[in-house]
């Protein structure tokens, strides 16, 4: 290729590519597969290395990590990096809203930016001619560190501004965050690897963007999500900020989808409460929400006090993490018989509820952390995620504390614990014998996704195997409304309505009921692979070991979990009674090998309640779906949640069928063949 056509070429593939950056990493709207992407970036890098002169500073070539530096320069920043004033009540925002009112000399409502408040690291990005020339950390507002390397192998942060009429110099600020799944990725590798674990994904953020080795920050996963400006020279920006947030989002920064425009503070405590309760369902962690006046004018007029801007304000949500006392610890056994230690704690409202009680996930855990009986431990709990136990707060530690003793008996029956060879767990191998292990069993077998038995709750098959009623889950099939309503709290129409829901949980599908019998790790997905591939019972219980593996998603240790359980004699009669009682489903034809879904494109978008957006895209795939990123003409379906955006738009401008969440959940059901 001669020298001009490959400065076109290059051209062409950085343009593609940053394009692809963009969409992947800005919009959350994938352009195209990761292998065509991965084959435009091998051209492009083949080009410059043959022709080195067309290799330029902002090419997607040169994000990749440089040698580690010795230490950090310092940075002083233009304009100084000033934090923000917070709320914690209704009445704090009220009163913020009357200072800016006051200071105005007005009566009428003031229009506001709200924005979601990204728990990340503060960073400052210069760039002239468009061009990034700097990376900075925040630091303590008039001096930070120089992390540009380290900003340049962040694919969400463009290396070259896009499109046209942005300032001679502009420094856009931002939050450097980790989503969930990043966080859990990279804490799980550690963890394999015998390295300390990062406490949260903040912690992960800042431990991995202040890396000197950029190599190293360049193979985790961050983010970046711009919220203001600092200098601008040469050019003009938007007179509102929420105008200069979506024109910093069409020169190629990621900006939040949850932005929006207040029309008063009511509205702005409105967004407060709505952000609040989705914020769980967020793939990253938010800790408050941010108001900003959005008129710039009013902005400048209103100005700064030393440390803040007099025009902004963060709500800060309920904190997630207190330090509290370890009092206790008690040790419950799991549906496999897995026993998990559970902290018991001087009780702390912490994430907006009172906690007394947290995981310790198991005996690991427990000595990775060091912590004792007695220790004062920081404790953290976001969303609607169970409490956890995240480190020990050493400098309060007493000299009463008490080391922490994993049972070598199971609590619940007494059988010797055993240490699981494949991972980290200790398990009591009494199986449904055990008391506890066979209240879990029955809970799950009645539980909504597996056999829907309405009424079938806790607290009630805690009552029936205490009582003597129920000893195995066949044994449910044989209740009578009269020994039913013979137990506390429980009439004789309560009867009669479980018994009814009982008979109706006998019309199921295999998967369902192949599900419900509680295999060690065969999931939802997992049970619709089997049903499709074995198509009965007697076919699957005589599978071997070679066989099960060759269905979709099962490896070895799955296939020796499946082969074990129908080895085993107690299950064998199980499942013989079940039938016996009436278990029954629609059979599935022998020539039936295409998955429900199998050959439909789906879609999902917005923030879900009931399921997380992992759960939905791989229930759909193992129903043979392709869970795509963006909106065709060739989409079969899209699934809308709370807020969704553009791609609902679209999906209604082409007239493609739209689920909410509850539809897809019956679509997921019934499709349990």
């Amino acid at each position: 290729m001669e020298l001009e056509a490959a400065r076109l070429r290059v051209a062409e593939l950085t343009q593609e590519i940053t394009k692809a950056n963009q969409a992947y990493y800005a919009l959350d709207n994938p352009s195209i597969p990761d292998a065509e992407y991965d084959r435009l970036f091998h051209e492009l890098k083949t080009l410059e290395t043959q022709y080195p002169a067309l290799r330029t500073a902002f090419s997607p070539s040169q994000r990749v990590g440089a040698p580690p530096l010795k230490a950090f320069g310092e940075v002083s920043h233009f304009i100084p990096m000033l934090s923000l004033d917070n709320a914690f009540t209704q009445e704090d925002l009220w009163a913020f809203d009357k200072r800016i009112k006051d200071r105005l000399k007005t009566d009428k409502p003031l229009v506001y930016c709200c924005e979601p408040k990204y728990d990340g690291i503060a960073v400052s990005l210069l760039y002239e001619h468009g061009i990034l020339v700097r990376g900075a950390t925040r630091g303590d507002g008039s001096v930070g560190e120089d992390i540009t390397q380290n900003v340049r192998t962040i694919r969400s942060i463009p290396l070259k501004l896009n499109g046209s009429a942005w300032p001679e110099r502009l420094e856009v600020r931002g939050e450097i965050y980790m989503t969930k799944t990043g966080f859990a990725a990279l804490n799980e590798q550690a963890r394999k690897n015998g390295e300390k674990l990062f406490v949260n994904p903040r912690n992960a953020a800042a431990g991995s963007l202040r890396q000197l080795d950029s190599r190293i920050t360049q193979a985790r996963l961050l983010f970046m999500c711009a919220y203001s400006v600092g200098l601008v020279e040469g050019g003009a920006i938007a007179d509102e900020h929420f105008a200069l947030l979506n024109q910093l989002n069409s020169w190629g920064f990621s900006t939040s989808s949850e932005i929006t425009v207040a029309e008063n503070i009511q509205a702005c405590w409105d967004y407060y409460q709505h952000i609040m309760q989705k914020r769980s369902q967020l793939p990253f962690d938010i800790d408050g929400v941010v108001f900003k006046i959005n008129s710039a004018q009013l902005q400048q007029q209103l100005g700064f006090v030393s440390r803040a801007p007099r025009w902004a304000i963060a709500h800060k949500f309920p904190a997630q993490e207190e330090i509290t006392r370890l009092l206790d610890v008690d040790f419950q056994v799991g549906r496999t018989g897995t026993i998990t230690p559970v902290a018991r704690l001087e009780p702390i409202f912490v994430g907006g509820v009172t906690v007394s009680n947290a995981t310790l996930h198991n005996k690991d855990e427990i000595m990775r952390l060091g912590v004792c009986v007695g220790d004062s431990v920081v404790v953290r709990r976001a969303g609607d995620v169970i409490p956890q136990i995240v480190s020990v707060v050493l400098e309060r530690r007493p000299d009463s504390v008490k080391p922490i003793v994993f049972p070598s008996l199971c609590p619940a029956c007494g059988s010797t614990l055993r240490e699981d060879e494949t991972d980290v767990a200790i398990r009591c191998p009494a199986g449904t014998l055990c008391v506890a292990q066979n209240k879990e069993a029955i809970k799950h077998y009645a539980s909504r996704t597996a056999m829907d038995i309405e009424g079938l709750g806790e607290k009630l098959v805690e009552q029936l195997v205490d009582s003597g009623l129920v000893k195995t889950i066949a044994d449910i099939y044989f209740l009578s409304v009269d020994r039913v309503a013979g137990l506390e709290r429980m009439g004789e129409k309560s009867a009669e309505n479980l018994i009814a829901a009982i008979q109706t949980s006998k019309k199921t599908t295999l998967a369902r009921f192949l599900y419900a019998l509680g295999i060690r790790e065969v999931g939802q997905a997992t049970a619709v692979n089997l049903a499709n591939y074995f198509k009965t019972v007697a076919v699957l219980q005589t599978a071997t070991f070679d066989e099960l593996q060759k269905v979709a998603d099962i490896g070895p240790v799955v296939a020796q979990n499946i082969a074990e359980y129908f080895q085993e004699d107690k299950n064998k009669k199980l499942i013989e009674n079940l039938l016996d009682a009436g278990i029954n489903w629609p059979e599935i034809a022998a020539n039936s090998l295409a998955a429900p879904l199998s050959g439909q494109t789906w879609v999902l978008t917005g923030a879900l309640t009931q399921l997380t957006r992992e759960e939905a895209k791989e229930r759909l795939q193992a129903l043979g779906a392709k869970v795509a990123g963006s909106v065709s003409a060739k989409t079969h379906c899209v699934v809308a949640g709370e807020a969704a955006g553009s791609k609902l738009v679209k999906a209604q401008e082409l007239n493609i069928q739209i689920l909410n969440e509850h539809e897809l959940l019956e679509v997921l059901n019934n499709a349990m063949v």
